[in-house]
């Protein structure tokens, strides 16, 4: 039997009667600054309309020109994926399509040879990628921009990238940690030690966008991830004020098992299908 699909809004109660956040309301929040959870109007729910409000939540975009709509110069743009695995490889190529520049981009690495993440950065659009391998088995794209102070790298441990992120998904500002401790990366961070040990301040880092690859989703932007394709995306998909996803299946609402989705539908903002198989080489 199908399940229950999760509820796409959170609901409120006042003046002894149920309220439901509009979608369009929380959207509105979000690219305003506003928290996933903060809304500009709360739309009153009277008995039997509460279903048809629901029904009208359709997440899934029908072209790349509408995924990537709205993205501005100077983004900060969140990518998932590791390696190949879980790389939303054609919204990055539709952000390069898109046009936007000057962006700071975080990943876990800095592309390889001249396509995806590469070729944005190529095309001159990146201002500086945060990550943590940049040197990959083709970094000629970086390597060439870098030597010529053209673009801008902060290296930050692979287990501390990810936790920025989340704590950006969770509203939390700052963490402290003892990775990097002694090292240049520690350079110019608050040190504090507790209980014997020393640890370093490290911020959160929430992103503009957030582009995505899950598994499976459906139309309230319930997502599921494949193995190790899951890696960043549910942090990123958090950490965003606009998530995008690149999705390889669409499910009827009910049809995804929710102890099987990782990322609810709150966290995301638009979904296109994109069925192009397992990554090559793989």
């Amino acid at each position: 039997m199908p399940h229950e699909p999760l509820s796409p809004t959170p609901s409120f109660k006042g003046r002894g009667r149920p309220y439901l956040l509009s979608y369009a309301a929380m959207t509105q929040a979000r690219l305003s600054g506003g928290s996933r959870y903060t809304a500009l109007h709360l739309i009153e729910s009277t008995p039997g309309n509460d279903r048809d409000t629901e029904r009208m939540i359709n997440k899934i975009v029908q072209d790349m020109a509408d995924a990537m709509a709205g993205i501005a110069d100077g983004s900060t743009v969140l990518i998932g994926g590791f390696g190949a695995v879980g790389q939303p490889n054609a919204l990055i190529d539709g952000l390069i399509h898109q046009g936007a520049k000057d962006l700071t981009v975080a990943a876990n690495n800095a592309g390889v040879g001249h396509v995806g993440l590469a070729r944005l950065m190529e095309l001159g659009r990146v201002r500086k990628i945060i990550c943590s391998f940049p040197r990959s088995s083709d970094p000629v794209v970086f390597e060439t921009l870098y030597r010529a102070g053209k673009i801008e790298l902060e290296i930050v441990p692979q287990g501390t990238l990810a936790e920025r992120m989340r704590a950006a998904g969770a509203g939390v500002p700052a963490f402290f940690t003892a990775t990097g401790v002694g090292t240049k990366m520690a350079v110019g961070k608050e040190h504090r030690e507790i209980d014997g040990r020393t640890y370093i301040l490290e911020q959160s880092l929430p992103g503009d966008v957030a582009l995505v690859e899950a598994w499976e989703a459906d139309r309230w932007g319930n997502l599921t991830f494949r193995e190790s394709g899951r890696n960043f995306n549910p942090v990123i998909a958090m950490a965003a004020k606009l998530t995008i996803v690149q999705t390889q299946h669409v499910r009827e609402l009910g049809e995804l098992n929710p102890d099987h989705v990782v990322t609810p539908g709150i966290f995301v903002d638009r979904v296109l299908h994109v069925p192009y198989g397992d990554p090559s080489g793989f």
